[in-house]
């Protein structure tokens, strides 16, 4: 119901109140709860989180001149980035708000690279396979380009259907690391080959893997090349508010050069204000986004996402083997903290619905239906809770009603 300002303000600690009374009834996610939308990499995290988000909340990252600060944690933001994902010696990059700047900004740049540098003309088109992340979608309805997505071969990107998608008018390839319905990494290595056959633009969307997949091989776990080690890469996209346990919104956005980077950033001087430059889809740049993403990235380091993502892989791995003992498929064979199961015999989302009952918030896949985790350090410690759960789901499903357990 709508209703108007206010005519007199409130004292804040009332207004405390109320808000806290608001969230009373949002998912416990501090207790391990939810396994979407919040990365929980525990209080120490979120301590460090908040109060350097604090510190520059004010700060605007569109005025480098005015905020030399948040210039330099954004280019050190940055660096670690590159250093992770192979980034050679030209590489750049920037902090954007979310996945979908990134990927947008992304897009962006291979379309104006397209139309520039290479002088394509007419109508503009993407590759993409089926379980790409939407904005793409997004990215491409907004710059008016066509996208094409390809079926998937054993939950993965197929090179070969890619390949007799792309012409001449394609823009951009894009492979996930992992992919966010079922947390598979795609074939990257064979779509950089692709890429340099064809000279196509590959991005690789790491927006989920960035900031996990490089510790979790620093582990000793067999990640496959995916990043800019391959030189058919030319951008990745990858998020500090998911892995990188920063505050939200922040992403980062990388370019195999500063010349393709270069082809990112809007610039515009034809205006009585002045000229106006962004590198990224937002004017005003939150300043405590980039502040916090500094903070947290040197408050961990190696060691701390290390151990950090210790955590992660162990619950999942704990989970994948708890499903499948309680009949489940887990789909694929995924290696970092996304994993989707399904039972055949199962209504999987008559399944969830019921797990809402005991105040777990995940996700579902429909194709196939599918229960869909994606994990964080906290859930380590609730991993057999959630299996309790899950088995205690089951049984409730089976001994209700038919009309009661089928939910379409």
């Amino acid at each position: 119901m709508r209703r108007p300002l206010p005519e007199r303000g409130s004292p804040w600690p009332g207004l405390k109140t109320q808000m806290q009374e608001m969230g009373s009834g949002d998912v416990k996610w501090r207790d391990g709860k939810a396994a979407v939308y919040v990365f929980n990499a525990g209080p120490d995290v979120e301590q460090v989180q908040k109060e350097a988000y604090a510190l520059f909340q004010s700060e605007n990252g569109l005025g480098p001149v005015a905020f030399p600060s948040l210039k330099r944690m954004e280019e050190e933001v940055v660096g670690f980035g590159l250093a992770l994902l192979h980034g050679p010696e030209d590489a750049a990059g920037s902090v954007t708000s979310g996945g979908t700047d990134s990927i947008t900004m992304a897009v962006k740049a291979a379309r104006d690279f397209a139309r520039k540098a290479k002088g394509v003309a007419g109508p503009l088109n993407i590759v993409l396979p089926r379980s790409a992340h939407p904005a793409f979608d997004k990215a491409s309805a907004l710059m008016e380009i066509e996208v094409r997505r390809t079926p998937l071969k054993d939950y993965l990107a197929d090179p070969a259907a890619m390949a007799a998608a792309a012409d001449a008018a394609t823009i951009m390839i894009v492979g996930s690391a992992p992919n966010f319905p079922y947390g598979l990494i795609d074939p990257i290595e064979a779509l950089s080959d692709l890429a340099l056959a064809r000279d196509l633009w590959l991005h690789v969307d790491a927006c989920v893997g960035g900031y996990i997949a490089p510790f979790v091989r620093m582990n000793g776990a067999p990640i496959p090349p995916f990043d800019f080690e391959l030189p058919g890469v030319r951008s990745i996209s990858a998020d500090l508010h998911k892995y990188g346990y920063c505050a939200k919104g922040a992403s980062t956005v990388f370019f195999r050069s500063a010349d393709l980077h270069k082809f990112m950033i809007f610039d515009f001087k034809d205006w009585p204000g002045g000229r106006m430059v962004t590198p990224t889809l937002a004017g005003t740049r939150p300043g405590g986004a980039i502040s916090a993403a500094w903070a947290v990235m040197n408050f961990l380091g190696a060691e701390g996402y290390r151990e950090k993502h210790r955590l992660v892989t162990q619950a999942r791995a704990r989970i994948a083997a708890g499903v499948e003992a309680l009949g489940f498929k887990v789909l694929g064979d995924p290696q970092l903290g996304i994993l989707a199961f399904t039972r055949s015999d199962v209504d999987c989302l008559a399944l969830w619905t019921r797990l809402r009952e005991r105040g777990w918030m995940t996700s579902v896949t429909t194709e196939p239906r599918s229960l869909h985790l994606m994990l964080s350090p906290i859930h380590a410690g609730v991993a057999q809770t959630y299996l309790d759960d899950l088995k205690w789901a089951l049984e409730a499903l089976a001994d209700a009603p038919a009309a009661e357990a089928r939910y379409s």
